[in-house]
């Protein structure tokens, strides 16, 4: 049997005629032994078709439910003071260091452990350095007295969080976060004393965007300690240095980067209202 495609409204016609020969009569059979299949046809056969939908059947629960408020706060400090150190190359170090970081953040979940936030953050340090002496050999070394450095910076970030359960567990999870941070600041770096001191002061502005994972851990119903990592980001920086109040020189840095950074572990605590 033959298929043939028509348009709609075609016909086929097979007439007879008794005075028909063999050869007429097995055209004939040929036509009548076809099936004409028409547009309309074809939209009933892929209507009635229903594609199932496709379940991955991955055993999760609501870790974070709709419309709860999250609020967290991560803060740092170290502080450093160093008297005559001395460690290969570096001789006879004195000064004390300190860096301060305080970052508070507000998250809403639009829906079930799917949420949206901003996070602030203002990071100060200060250096001070009396004396340090760098000997690479019996007839070179570098000396540095009286280096003052003192710099603050603000961030706003925006980020959107998404939860994963670890099984059917409602206190131990994961989480993935992408931030998109906008961030500016001052410094000031002075060297030497009275008439042989010179410095700089600089202005900066920076843009990061990146994929930052992280483990949750709730202590109770309302509050948890959250511990993450950066891996993935994107990052531009400009610079601009005023020198002696004379020299004017500009800097700009960009970078992309996909692997974990050590130094951008955070330990925060989060409270959920």
């Amino acid at each position: 049997m033959a298929l043939t495609l028509c348009a709609a409204g075609a016909q086929s016609q097979t007439a007879l005629s008794p005075s028909a020969d063999l050869t007429g009569i097995q055209e004939s059979t040929h036509l009548a032994d076809t099936m004409h299949i028409t547009p309309d046809m074809v939209r009933q056969i892929q209507s009635e078709q229903k594609v199932e939908e496709f379940k991955r059947d991955i055993e999760s629960v609501v870790f974070v439910p709709k419309g709860q408020w999250i609020a967290g706060l991560s803060v740092s400090y170290s502080q450093s003071n160093q008297n005559k150190y001395q460690f290969f190359i570096l001789e006879n170090l004195s000064g004390d260091t300190y860096s301060f970081k305080i970052s508070p953040s507000v998250c809403y979940m639009v829906r079930d452990d799917m949420g949206v936030g901003l996070k602030f953050a203002y990071q100060r340090s200060l250096a001070k350095l009396e004396s340090a002496k760098f000997v690479m050999g019996s007839d070179m070394d570098y000396a540095a007295d009286y280096v003052f450095s003192l710099a603050h910076n603000y961030y706003a970030t925006a980020f959107f969080r998404n939860y994963f359960s670890i099984g059917r567990s409602k206190r131990f999870g994961f989480f993935n976060e992408i931030q998109c941070e906008l961030g500016g600041g001052q410094s000031k770096f002075t060297k030497g004393v009275g008439e042989d001191m010179s410095g700089a002061y600089e202005t900066n502005f920076s843009l990061d965007v990146g994929l930052v994972p992280g483990l949750c851990l709730f202590l109770s119903n309302y509050s948890a300690i959250e511990v993450n990592v950066g891996v993935l980001g994107f990052s531009y920086t400009a610079t601009k240095t005023l020198t002696d109040r004379i020299y004017v020189a500009h800097r700009k840095s960009k970078s992309a980067n996909f692997r974990i950074n050590l130094f951008s572990i955070t330990f925060g605590v989060s409270f959920y209202l």
